[in-house]
């Protein structure tokens, strides 16, 4: 009898490491399909949008431009994006997300490429502009792509939306941030030019991989939906607070590097400050993904945005090293654990199909509110005669955004 147990019990153990090894292979693929998603948002999030902040100031002091006019450079940019975001409302009821994503990836990459080639004030607009475009409707269907990965384990769900955004745009900052600074205090101001060429080439060598990625996720259906079918006035509130986040965070990344050549920091300085900022977020997917995994109301974004608030105001206190190393951290450690916070939401309170719908609908209202950040923050700096009140209104901002995102419920089985 004991033989006969035992010999069932070893049958039972080589079935269950039959099992877990099965699943082990399927994570693996998995993982690696993230991988791609995640440098796809490299080029189309880190890149596209926010290699701009650290070239702001050599750009800004070889055109002459005022703070109105360098965040008028950045608001074109997210006027692209608004028209992306709103274009993807519509292509996601005709054509997959993976196809999507794709196209917005291979177009935002030569973009990016064409914008140290073609360096006249006129083109810049175009190619900014062009660039908010096309990584909008790339970066809008990246989260309904990863929302789809590890269906059957939340804490992994939640994990690999986390890291999508959080690891993927960090990355980006990472690699501007270790090279950008560093060669224009040794070239000059004229090389921002070579700053975008290089960056495009990054941008080349990781858009197969982003490619591949959405070759090898099963296709998904187009969205069939009408107004009626989707709860928008029972996620108003998180929406709202997504659209603070939007006009907030952006005024930080446009404006730091200006705001600390201003106070005359180093390039050293500056390029471990992004740097730091790059880890920080790289990390943050991990310090999230609990609060991710168990709440499914509006608590997740309301916690990102107050440490988003508190990190954008923390140089104001000095602009000694250690201050900046702090703000880097607490910012770093959540401004993009905005975007997984509401598409672990949308995740956890609405069925599949709409999913990539959904994201479309918070990335409008993040991107019209994105454009008004840095022109409005420009505007109040100018008038000030200091960016630093930019940041203070950042900081109001996005606590008024927690507040309101706050009182979000969580909805009804599949409202």
């Amino acid at each position: 009898m004991w033989k006969t147990n035992r010999g069932k019990a070893n049958c039972f153990s080589r079935k269950s490491i039959q099992v877990d090894k099965r699943l082990d292979k399927k994570y693996t693929k998995e993982w690696f399909i993230l991988l791609g998603l995640l440098l796809g948002v490299t080029v189309t999030n880190g890149f596209a949008r926010f290699a701009y902040g650290l070239l702001l100031p050599a750009m800004q002091t070889q055109m002459d431009w005022n703070y109105a006019q360098a965040g008028w450079l950045s608001t074109v940019n997210a006027l692209g994006y608004i028209l992306g975001a709103i274009s993807t409302l519509f292509l996601v009821q005709k054509f997959p997300s993976e196809k999507l994503f794709a196209f917005g990836l291979i177009t935002t990459s030569v973009v990016l490429f064409m914008t140290g080639i073609l360096p006249a004030l006129e083109a810049q607009y175009s190619l900014r502009f062009l660039a908010g475009t096309f990584g909008a409707v790339s970066f809008s269907t990246a989260g309904a792509i990863a929302s789809g990965l590890f269906k059957e384990n939340a804490l992994l769900n939640a994990l690999s939306i986390a890291i999508l955004f959080g690891t993927g745009g960090g990355l980006g900052i990472i690699l501007s941030g270790a090279f950008i600074p560093t060669l224009i205090d040794v070239v000059g101001n004229g090389a921002w030019p070579m700053c975008w060429m290089i960056i495009g080439l990054f941008s080349m060598v990781f858009m197969p991989f982003g490619i591949w990625s959405a070759l090898q996720v099963e296709s998904s259906k187009p969205s069939r939906l009408t107004r009626s079918d989707f709860p928008l006035l029972k996620m108003l509130p998180e929406l709202a607070g997504y659209a603070c986040f939007g006009f907030g965070y952006i005024v930080y990344l446009t404006f730091l590097s200006a705001w600390m050549t201003a106070q005359s920091i180093s390039a050293t300085m500056i390029t471990a400050i992004w740097v730091i900022l790059g880890v920080c977020i790289c990390i943050s997917p991990f310090i999230w993904r609990p609060i991710f995994a168990r709440f499914g109301n509006g608590i997740p974004l309301a916690m990102v945005l107050s440490s988003i608030a508190f990190g954008s105001v923390v140089p104001l206190l000095s602009p000694s090293f250690p201050i900046l190393i702090l703000s880097a951290v607490i910012f770093g450690c959540s401004v993009f654990m905005a975007p997984g916070a509401i598409t672990n939401f949308t995740r956890k309170n609405l069925p599949q199909e709409m999913w990539a719908y959904s994201i479309s609908i918070f990335t409008v209202l993040f991107a019209i509110s994105q454009t008004l950040g840095p022109y409005v923050a420009g505007l109040i700096g100018d008038h000030f005669g200091t960016i630093g009140m930019g940041l203070v209104t950042a900081f109001i901002v996005l606590l008024l955004g927690a507040l309101v995102a706050l009182s979000q419920k969580e909805l009804s089985e599949h409202s």
